[in-house]
């Protein structure tokens, strides 16, 4: 007996180094595999790939569940896969799919910052002292718990409890812009400009703030990332009614050669196409 549990810790000590070394053998490959989905302006193929790669991503944090890597590839791609192909067709479905994403990364600050608790359990002051404590290198996991949180939030934005959840989001996207604005094409100003034109007066709206966070955005991607305009046009070009802004917006994104910016073909696909969807709905909007 001793000698078959002796066999048997042997093999599954094996199994789990065999399961490590292949895990980190792929980690280049699956890098790759997202530059290359990046690139790619087929959505049909895109979207298989992102798919394969995303089941792929959960076998391997099986293996390595606190691999930061993964864990930041898992929040991205989770967010993106909601974001172009789920959030205009099924907002539940999203909903699940955006904190999936949110999740990931957040099992990264929870382990960073030793908490105990989801970030969205802490108050706005224990979100400050957390923001305190970290540095310009936790950006990343920051920027994505945030975008992935926020976009949740903003399908549900007449909850009163959601409300209630915005400003901590605002206060990680602060941090974000204030650590490193150029990070992912500026998008925590644009993710700032949409906050702003969104949210109620009464609760912090401010479309003159939104145009400065907009603008802000445009100039660090040197208007190469079209999700920016498309945020422009959809939410502060319609809440401040100025259609010929959101005219300009839609044919700047339509007429944008996707050669201009080869690393992010796939992202300026996808706000081509809901840009096309958005001005279809122009009568509706003004």
């Amino acid at each position: 007996m001793k000698f078959f549990i002796a066999i048997v810790f042997i093999f599954t000590q094996l199994s789990c180094s065999f399961n490590r070394i292949v895990s980190y053998s792929i980690s280049g490959f699956i890098d790759e595999t997202f530059v290359a989905v990046n690139e790619e302006s087929n959505l049909e193929i895109a979207k298989t790939s992102i798919e394969s790669n995303l089941k792929l991503l959960d076998g391997l944090l099986r293996i390595e569940p606190n691999d930061e890597h993964y864990l930041l590839l898992a929040s991205q791609g989770y967010f993106g896969y909601s974001f172009s192909f789920v959030e205009d067709e099924n907002i539940e479905k999203a909903k699940l799919l955006y904190l999936r994403s949110k999740n990931f990364a957040e099992t990264i600050l929870k382990k960073k910052f030793n908490l105990t608790k989801k970030i969205s359990e802490h108050s706005l002051d224990e979100i400050e002292q957390i923001l305190n404590n970290a540095t310009e290198k936790n950006v990343p996991e920051i920027f994505w718990f945030a975008i992935s949180y926020g976009s949740y939030l903003n399908l549900d934005i007449t909850n009163p409890d959601v409300i209630a959840d915005i400003p901590k989001v605002e206060k990680m996207m602060m941090f974000v812009i204030t650590k490193n604005e150029n990070y992912y094409y500026g998008s925590a100003n644009f993710f700032m400009g949409t906050l702003y034109s969104i949210r109620p007066k009464m609760f912090g709206g401010d479309l003159e703030k939104s145009k400065t966070y907009f603008e802000k955005a445009l100039k660090i991607n040197n208007r190469n990332f079209l999700f920016t305009q498309l945020y422009f046009a959809k939410f502060y070009a319609v809440n401040s009614l100025d259609n010929v802004l959101f005219e300009n917006l839609i044919s700047e994104i339509e007429n944008f050669d996707l050669e201009k910016f080869p690393e992010q073909k796939f992202a300026n696909s996808i706000a081509k196409e809901k840009a096309k969807i958005l001005k279809e709905r122009i009568t509706d909007l003004f």
